[in-house]
């Protein structure tokens, strides 16, 4: 079967670079309390504005239409640009009395809306360019997405003390308008869909990235920690260290440009040979590539497997949302993936609450630990294809809601010990089902239709951060004392971290159900596909 090239391993990389920018809005933690401050806003206000970041992916499925009409970097501009009006304004006019709370709103719903820009574009491209491997691709590139709030804190700290050190809020809005739209300059060229047409095997090369990866996620996770205890690498030595990492991912392709040119120069001084024999002798040369016979018999043998994946139809449009599967996966991923989304926004006045300082701390070590749960989909990925066997995503998503649900009851402790505890449990869980979903998307509803189905599934984020998140707003309102709008202690947030952990619950049920359903029509359909498969073999 066909391998990826130097070409698309070029893109794989983009992909990943542009994921590791594209979560400008994890950050917002981080400067949500100065920002309260700052603009006099309330509780339930500032949630709202949270909200509005989600609120922009309600519009995320015009990226999905775009990408069928539009060369995709075009795509990824616009996004990059959404973000660049939207948090580059707000900064510009944070300190200004005629900024009111609805120009915030709407600049945040229209940055937020970018994001899912970018996403699309790096989804299809690790579909459209990985073929058989592209589950491995799309885990690979959206794990990186859980590095986005490390990188943003690691760069304020260290790329730009001086502005942190006066104003956290205006920091982060430049480096959130400034940094997506210069590394899409810098992509953009890589941005491409390129057909499958090499034969050389690239599974050193997944390999390699997967150590690359691990090493890239040590690297935050030590950086984190190193920042709570106080000890470990300076800030700007941290910053340094994670970027070359970042940039050690390029190498790939250029070595598989380099075997690829050393391929060409055999492949010609073998024919110029092969020539040379035909003109001297008078008998017929005949040449088997036994190379290429194999891969032949591979990509037939791996063709079975690929039809045996592929879901019973290609469901889009309003069909889409008259299937009982669609909305028990909706509710599931809104009870789960989303509700541990709602969480991390909520971080900044969770550490408030509990009077603890260091919250780009807390921030950086969500962010770390929701790298590797982003990342674990992909190994899984990477040997079951290996090993003949596929994993249902619908059964690892209900699998990884259990200890989510687990750790929402943990946080009714009042100890710090149990805030990193469960915090690092719920960005490492959340981070893989947002990771899996994408591909549960395409195993329930197909390919074809991807890039709109996946943003109507997203959509959910939005109706849940509204949801989820005033209701926490709103009991945390209820016990603010002063004229600050603060509240203090463990109890601030005890019964939404009980609701959370019984909806959380709830989630689990539903996507077992789910993965029941998908397993009974998987059982259903296979003996037919086993019979059409002996009839083709019998007819040829």
């Amino acid at each position: 079967m066909p391998s990826p090239s130097s070409a698309h391993w070029l893109s794989l990389v983009g992909s990943i670079w542009l994921q590791t920018i594209n979560g400008p809005n994890a950050d917002f933690p981080v400067y949500s309390s100065q920002l309260k401050d700052l603009k006099h806003i309330t509780q339930v206000q500032l949630n709202f504005l949270a909200f509005a970041s989600d609120a922009g992916k309600l519009f995320g499925w015009f990226s999905g239409v775009a990408a069928l009409y539009l060369p995709l970097w075009l795509v990824a501009f616009v996004g990059a640009a959404f973000g660049l009006v939207g948090y580059g304004v707000q900064y510009l006019f944070l300190d200004s009395a005629g900024l009111r709370y609805w120009h915030l709103f709407l600049l945040t719903s229209l940055a937020g809306n970018g994001i899912c820009w970018i996403n699309t574009v790096c989804y299809l491209l690790c579909i459209r360019n990985f073929g058989s491997s592209s589950r491995v691709a799309v885990s690979l590139a959206t794990s990186y997405l859980g590095l986005s709030a490390k990188v943003y804190t690691s760069l304020a700290d260290s790329v730009l003390p001086w502005l942190a050190a006066s104003s956290k809020a205006k920091t982060y809005l430049l480096l959130n308008a400034v940094v997506p739209m210069l590394v899409t300059v810098v992509v953009a060229p890589s941005l491409r869909v390129v057909d499958l047409t090499s034969e050389a095997s690239t599974d050193a090369a997944f390999l390699v990235m997967f150590a690359i990866t691990l090493a890239t996620g040590a690297c935050a996770v030590v950086g984190s920690i190193g920042s709570t205890s106080g000890s470990g690498l300076s800030s700007r030595e941290h910053v340094i260290s994670l970027g070359v990492l970042l940039a050690t991912p390029v190498l790939i392709p250029l070595a598989l440009r380099v075997r690829e040119s050393l391929h060409k120069i055999r492949e010609t001084k073998r024919e110029n040979r092969i020539h040379d024999l035909g003109t001297d002798d008078a008998g017929a040369v005949v040449v088997i590539d036994v190379a290429a016979a194999a891969a032949a018999a591979e990509s037939n043998k791996e063709g079975d497997d690929v039809t045996a994946e592929k879901p019973q139809e290609e469901i889009g449009g309003l069909r889409l949302l008259r299937k009982l599967d669609f909305w028990l996966y909706f509710f599931s991923y809104m009870f789960s993936g989303t509700l541990g989304l709602v969480f991390l926004n909520n971080l900044g006045q969770i550490a408030e609450s509990r009077r603890l300082g260091q919250t780009s701390t807390l921030v950086s070590l969500s962010s770390s630990f929701g790298f590797f749960g982003r990342l674990l989909p992909s190994f899984l990925d990477y040997y079951s294809a290996k090993s003949g066997y596929s994993i249902s995503r619908t059964g690892s998503m209900a699998s990884l809601m259990a200890p989510m649900s687990g750790a929402f009851f943990l946080l009714l402790n009042s100890s710090d010990l149990f805030l990193y505890l469960s915090t690092a449990v719920i960005g490492t869980c959340t981070g893989a089902i947002t990771s899996v979903a994408v591909s549960a998307t395409s195993e329930l509803f197909g390919t074809k239709n991807f890039g709109v189905n996946h943003n109507v599934v997203v959509s959910n984020i939005p109706v849940g951060s509204l949801c989820f998140g005033y209701f926490a707003a709103y009991l945390y309102q209820r016990g603010a004392r002063g004229s600050t709008h603060q509240c203090i202690g463990a109890a601030c947030y005890r019964e939404t971290f009980v609701v959370w952990g019984a909806t959380c619950a709830v989630g689990t049920l539903l996507c077992a159900v789910l993965y029941a359903r998908s397993r009974r029509k998987l059982a259903v359909r296979t003996p037919c596909l086993a019979r059409l498969a002996n009839c083709l073999k019998s007819s040829s």
